[in-house]
């Protein structure tokens, strides 16, 4: 499933939101300066928007190659290497931050801590971010939900807190902290529908469950005005390595 994305590689790099550059600064806020940075499960760059903004040296993991095509075009200056963060062997010099945007999950949960624990210098920041998509009209949401759950009603949310619970149950990091940052965006229905498409509970179902999804969000977006109202909900846990 950690490379399903890469079947819609140059729809996920356009219709994806990036993250507020507020991200970028609380980052560096916390951890100070930055020497060298490695990012986990790059995807096309969305995180990597933020990232190059150091101007440091960048090494981004991605293991799909059509991602990693796009990742490419987007920043010739950084490093892409095509693999997962399960087979990386990090540099003999460690980098300061290890970064990763919405795809923590995709990485190992037994070991992703250790692992990135081992991988930071000393004194190093672990920034885990991503987006829980709201909305800010709550019949947008009613309506949304009963078309997926109609669906597929198997599907369940992650716990509200869960990155940061899990950093701090591994017992490794010192100085978790978790911010939120809130913004909105309006998605036309055709570009919300090209949206849905790049999710991967979307992607993992059959060809009809993804007809009948896609038919009954275009019915229920008109119905409540041809439009959705985005609520972007970005959490982001912040951790160091003693």
């Amino acid at each position: 499933m950690a490379q399903v994305f890469g079947e819609v590689a140059a729809l996920y790099d356009d219709v994806r939101p990036g993250y507020p550059d507020a991200v970028r600064q609380a980052i560096l806020d916390y951890g100070g300066p930055i020497g060298s940075i490695a990012e986990l499960g790059a995807g096309t760059g969305k995180g990597t928007e933020l990232l190059v903004a150091y101007g440091k040296p960048l090494v981004a993991l991605e293991p799909d190659p059509r991602m990693a095509a796009v990742l490419r075009a987007k920043f010739p200056q950084v490093e892409v290497l095509e693999t997962t963060f399960e087979q990386w062997t990090p540099p003999a010099r460690k980098p300061d931050l290890i970064a990763c945007a919405l795809a923590w999950h995709w990485m190992d949960a037994a070991t992703r801590n250790q692992r990135a624990f081992d991988a930071l210098a000393p004194g190093g920041t672990l920034a885990v971010f991503g987006h829980k998509y709201g909305y800010a009209e709550p019949g947008e949401e009613q309506a949304i939900g009963d078309v997926l759950r109609a669906v597929d009603p198997t599907v369940v949310e992650r716990a509200e807190h869960w990155v940061r619970d899990g950093v701090l149950a591994s017992g490794l990091w010192s100085d978790v902290e978790e911010r939120r940052f809130t913004t909105y965006v309006m998605f036309s229905k055709s570009r919300y529908l090209e949206l849905m498409r790049t999710f991967s509970p979307f992607r993992r179902h059959t060809p009809d469950e993804q007809r009948r999804t896609l038919d009954g969000l275009d019915a229920a977006i008109d119905g409540f005005g041809g439009s959705v109202h985005l609520e972007l909900r970005t959490s982001l846990v912040l951790a160091r390595r003693g």
